[in-house]
């Protein structure tokens, strides 16, 4: 019954079929309507979880990226509309939202750093649509203080920068999805309870990222540093959408709270490095993680930057991306990952459909009656049934191209590749992570790769093993098929 409720609001939006991509033109704040609807009525389980997927075999949640990430969706529809149907579910999720108890201590500690963080940063959302709620703050504040004062993540070579696992776990891995969510987390509690601690904690994990997961040649930041308690290596070229989204709008915020205008010039180098280095030759932003990243952060930041500072080139970037994947989107109004690529044809994940939503949401805001003109471009693509691991290489003409497989076959971590376009390597190293199902579910004919150029011409794509690490694992590749256009 939800699902057709969705699509007869997206019938009666549209003007047409209830067909998410059947309307060959439609606002932005259309769009952004149509994406309120998918996210109430599809990834809302109307009883403060959120569903994990656009069907009932993903379970249900309320916390952890994932399931955050889409409460963050709904604050930036309360953010920027006020929509009045936003506070009743914020109370349902508040609800549920997890209650930290005291900092996490070895040796009893057994959670994971970048959680609660996460989660701090959605009880703050919902205690600034609920009005300043107490119960809001104060699971905001006990989640932030589970790692900020614990005694088990500040530790090894560069004890500023925390472990995700207690102790360092066996992987030794330090990832900014702890680091930048905490600074966030601290902005959002400095904002709310003028308790200066927060923003010296603010500004002392951002002079540690910037130290530790700043790329040496551009100003983005990768997300994975090595402590083997003698040494911090960085795993270079790991651009996540969501830390370096934190990142732009931790600086943003920032230099509003500390009148230093160095942390918007680092916001705003950030942001232009996004656009010009993460996207394809069409100039949308491709997302080369696997779910282990969400894209909504990433939307905030440079809605941060388009709505307070007024930059220009970060509105055309929410305009275009926004514009780009509204092809790219299911019927039930599921955003796929690549906002170039291809409509999905199964699942979608929370993972995968928050940084869609955001786009529509945010680019309401900005230019709710810009009008946009949604090309199937991908309905007469070719399709080609073949296998395809690292070594493997495909040449064609065309103009776009999507390779699919299975995301998380052997399930759930280890096993990835390197992918190379006309001869050179994708600028974010991940290349295609096929096995990192942050669901834990083997999701079969996902869109795992997709790339476009703004004119057809001869092209190559080439597969290369993955270079084994602690994280990522080693070397897997099981592509089934592609689609030119």
């Amino acid at each position: 019954m939800r699902r057709l409720a969705l699509l007869a609001v997206i019938a009666t939006l549209a003007g047409g079929p209830a067909h998410a991509a059947a309307t060959p033109t439609l606002t932005y704040g259309e769009a952004g309507k149509q994406a309120v609807a998918t996210l109430l009525y599809v990834y809302y389980g109307g009883n403060g979880l959120w569903n994990l997927c656009d069907n009932p075999s993903c379970g249900q949640a309320n916390q952890d990226w994932g399931a955050d990430g889409l409460t963050y969706d709904l604050y930036l529809d309360w953010e920027t509309t006020h929509d009045p149907a936003v506070a009743p579910v914020m109370t349902a999720l508040l609800g549920t939202a997890p209650s930290y108890g005291s900092p996490c201590s070895l040796p009893s500690c057994t959670g994971w750093s970048d959680v609660p963080n996460w989660d701090s940063i959605a009880a703050s959302r919902e205690m600034q649509v609920l009005g300043g709620n107490t119960e809001a703050l104060s699971k905001a504040e006990a989640a932030f203080a589970f790692v900020d004062q614990s005694t088990a993540f500040a530790l090894g070579a560069c004890p500023g920068i925390p472990y995700q696992q207690p102790g360092g776990g066996t992987n030794k891995l330090k990832t900014l999805e702890t680091a930048a969510n905490a600074i966030k987390a601290a902005i959002l509690l400095y904002e709310e309870t003028d308790d200066r601690d927060y923003l010296t904690a603010a500004t002392t994990d951002y002079a540690a990222v910037r130290q530790w997961f700043l790329d040496p040649r551009v100003p983005l930041y990768t997300t994975y540093v090595f402590d083997n308690g003698q040494r911090c290596t960085q795993l270079p070229h790991r651009f996540f959408a969501s830390v370096n989204g934190d990142m732009i709008w931790n600086g943003v915020e920032l230099a509003r709270a500390t009148g230093e205008r160095a942390y918007l010039r680092e916001a705003l180098a950030s942001a232009r490095a996004v656009a010009t280095d993460l996207s394809d030759p069409a100039g949308i932003f491709t997302d080369l993680q696997a779910e282990n990243d969400i894209v909504e952060p990433l939307v905030e930041g440079m809605y941060a930057l388009a709505s307070e500072d007024r930059v220009s080139f970060a509105r055309s970037w929410i305009l275009d991306n926004a514009a780009a994947a509204l092809s790219a989107r299911a019927p039930d109004g599921a955003y796929g990952r690549f906002f170039d690529g291809p409509a999905p044809t199964t699942t979608v994940t929370a993972w995968q459909t928050s940084g869609g939503l955001a786009l529509e949401l945010a680019a309401a805001a900005l230019d709710p009656k810009g009008v946009v003109r949604v090309s199937d471009r991908w309905a007469s693509a070719h399709s080609v049934t073949h296998t395809l691991g690292a070594g493997d290489t495909v040449t064609f003409t065309g103009s776009e191209i999507a390779f699919y497989g299975s995301l998380g076959e052997v399930c759930c971590e280890a096993g990835h590749a390197r992918v190379f376009v006309d001869g050179r390597q994708t600028f974010d190293r991940t290349g295609i992570w096929q096995n990192k199902s942050s669901s834990g579910m083997t999701i079969p004919n996902t869109v795992l790769f997709a790339w476009r150029w703004p004119r057809p011409g001869k092209h190559t794509i080439s597969f290369a093993p993955g270079l084994t690490n602690a994280k990522e694992g080693g070397s897997y590749l099981n592509l089934t098929s592609y689609t030119v256009g």
